[in-house]
């Protein structure tokens, strides 16, 4: 039996708006976005982390002063904007939210819905780049987040779910990584109990010009895969650590990420050498050759084209 949420002492949700040198236009859409919900007043924490913008807006929100709490840090990162902003939050539920992007009302409603009644662990969303987008709006029956895990490819962005503070614990992001929502994402749905899988788009986001620039800066190449390999070897050693049921969960998400990286490694450096080096440190802790596992389609033939050293050459060749 169903059982509505209380919120009557805190918080029903802590939005976590992050942004850094935005125009003032795509926060204020952000924002319109979440005042326009149907949470009362006192059903809503607004907060944004501005992460070192070179001016402040605060004095160009004076609409929303409010109903927004707004903390301008300096420049450190994503990872440590949403890190201050749940050690501010005081919510019962989390949603992060980039500046750039907003809710989809409508679409959204239906979340909160689950949330009121339900009182679930996390509730999985679908987004959209698109204006136009069209949503079922069933009620999944609930599972927790391992089963979850072990049955699908976990999109591990921060801002796809609305999720239970109580799971957090002691959670939070690692400043020191690119990608870290690869890291948080998982280990967070280990602790989910109730996890409510929707296929409603309730988030629309908005492309960053600047992510086919980091594709080029060969600095930043490296960074993104060293540390994508750091969270692949991480999560790994996490798995041996766990239950049985956790550990299946979390070795099917490593094996999706190491597929990932692989093609991450070929796309962005055109290296031999690098695959090479790359390939050996993955095959001397365990990871490659993939596991031959039926996860999905795709990771089947994925894993037969990255087992093939004739394969991946071509593979390289297709992705120049």
């Amino acid at each position: 039996m169903n059982t509505s949420f209380d919120s009557s002492n805190s918080p029903l949700v802590s939005f976590i708006i992050t942004c850094r040198n935005l125009p003032v236009k795509q926060i204020t859409e952000c924002l319109d976005s979440i005042t326009g919900l149907s949470l009362r007043i006192q059903e809503k924490e607004i907060i944004v982390i501005d992460d070192g913008s070179d001016v402040s807006i605060i004095d160009r929100l004076e609409k929303y002063r409010d109903e927004i709490i707004y903390v301008r840090q300096k420049k450190n990162g994503v990872s440590s904007a949403r890190n201050l902003g749940l050690r501010m939050a005081s919510g019962n539920f989390i949603q992060f939210i980039n500046g750039e992007d907003k809710l989809i009302p409508d679409a959204y409603e239906h979340c909160l819905d689950i949330v009121r009644y339900n009182v679930p662990d996390i509730v999985l969303f679908n987004s959209s780049g698109k204006k136009k987008e069209t949503s079922s709006f069933y009620i999944p029956e609930p599972m927790d987040g391992a089963h979850y895990m072990r049955h699908n490819n976990l999109h591990a962005t921060a801002w796809g779910y609305i999720f239970n503070r109580k799971i957090l614990l002691d959670l939070r992001f690692n400043p020191s990584l690119l990608n870290t929502d690869e890291e948080f994402t998982p280990q967070l749905f280990l602790r989910a109990e109730k996890v409510y899988s929707t296929d409603i788009v309730a988030y629309s986001y908005k492309k960053r010009p600047s992510d086919s620039i980091k594709d080029k800066d060969p600095r930043l190449i490296l960074k993104r895969l060293n540390d994508i390999e750091h969270i692949i070897f991480h999560l790994k050693e996490l798995s041996e650590q766990l239950p049985i049921a956790d550990s299946q969960a979390l070795q099917r998400r490593v094996s999706q990420l190491t597929i990932d990286y692989i093609f991450s490694i070929i796309r962005l450096t055109r290296s031999s050498k690098q695959l090479s080096s790359r390939l050996k440190r993955l095959e001397d802790c365990g990871l490659f050759p993939l596991p031959d596992k039926r996860y999905s389609r795709s990771y089947t033939i994925l894993r037969k084209l990255t087992k093939n050293r004739m394969l991946r050459k071509c593979l390289s060749l297709v992705l120049k």
